[in-house]
Parts: C-alpha cells; structure tokens; sequence
C-alpha cells in the first residue's frame, strides 16, 4: 500500500469563507500515484471545517446565514471567550459543518457524484491555516 500527504495552507481575508479544493486534492491524487484506495482531507484547526456539497453560490450565501444564525458572532455570548478570544461562534460553526470528508478512489479518480465538490470552510479567519490530504492505497 502507498501513503501520500500534503499540506493545503489558507489565509482567507473574510473572518468567514469558503473555497472550493477539488482542483487542489485531485491534483494531489494525480501526483500520488494511487488508482484505489482512499482519500482525506480534514482541516487542522479547531475553527475550520472541511465538508462536500454543490459550488453554488446561493447555497454558500445560505450556509453563511443559517450558521450565524444558529451560532451568532457575538463576542459576549460564549464562555470561551473569556479566555481572551472572540470565535466561540466559530468553534461551533466548525462542530456543525464537520471536521473531513473520505472520498473514495477508483481508478485514479475521487469517486463523488456529479455536483459534489471539496470544500474548505473557514469560520475565523484572517490568519493562515492548513488542511492535510491524505491519500492511501495503491
């Protein structure tokens, strides 16, 4: 079995974002080498998230709102930070939008459905981040 990894770094200008890494994690596969197996891609901090869905804008603009709806950015409702941070609301738009995704491999190619695509989610951002590919199989 063959193990490939690769570091995606981010550096979004909007405090929330989101940034289609399809292109980017195909290429990594392509360069793996691997024709089966699996593929990760799990971002590295406790306030982005990795998830699969359709690269539609209305969607995007639609998650940005249910998100802050359900976890407003309000510096003075979360416990969290009293410990001098202010992205309480961002630790729980990750929890809710996930940690990674696992896409299968098949011949070479992610195996994902027609619409779907690999998304990098960011929640505070203004700072640079990172996201692990890892690719397994042979």
């Amino acid at each position: 079995m063959k193990s490939h990894r690769k570091y995606l770094w981010f550096n979004t200008p909007e405090r929330v974002g989101f940034i289609n890494i399809t292109g980017e994690v195909e290429e990594e596969l392509h360069l793996s080498g691997i024709q089966e197996g699996l593929c990760l891609v799990n971002a590295m901090h406790i306030t982005a998230s990795v998830f699969i869905n359709d690269d539609e804008p209305g969607l995007h603009s639609d998650y940005r709102r249910w998100l802050e709806e359900l976890a407003p950015h309000d510096p003075t409702m979360y416990r969290h930070n009293l410990t001098g941070e202010d992205n309480g609301d961002a630790h729980h738009k990750r929890q809710i939008m996930g940690r990674e995704v696992v896409v299968a491999i098949t011949d070479g190619q992610l195996d994902m459905g027609p619409w779907e695509q690999i998304f990098y989610g960011e929640f505070d951002g203004r700072r640079r981040k990172r996201v692990m590919v890892k690719i397994i199989g042979e």
